[in-house]
């Protein structure tokens, strides 16, 4: 029981001082990923921005109704620059 035991220390003991060699590097320079003004100001369902069409954000906002035109382009290519609609 013994002999057990000293066996399941060691083997504790070692996958804890094992665990960071096995660790990767970390990037020195990740890619950036950047977003559009468009896709940055819309709303969920609302197709247009208000930083680039503030009429038709808000008469969307009063006609009520769901379009998910602009989160699908944005979820696509978050650099969508909302010229499409």
């Amino acid at each position: 029981m013994t002999n057990l035991r000293l066996i399941g220390a060691a083997a504790v003991i070692s996958t804890v001082l094992a665990g960071p060699a096995m660790a990767r590097h970390v990037a020195a320079h990740p890619a950036q990923q950047h977003e559009s003004t468009y896709c940055a100001t819309i709303e969920p369902g609302n197709p247009y921005s208000p930083a680039y069409n503030y009429e038709s954000w808000s008469g969307w906002r009063a006609r009520g109704g769901w379009d998910s035109r602009g989160d699908d382009a944005c979820a696509r290519n978050p650099m969508f620059d909302g010229s499409a609609f």
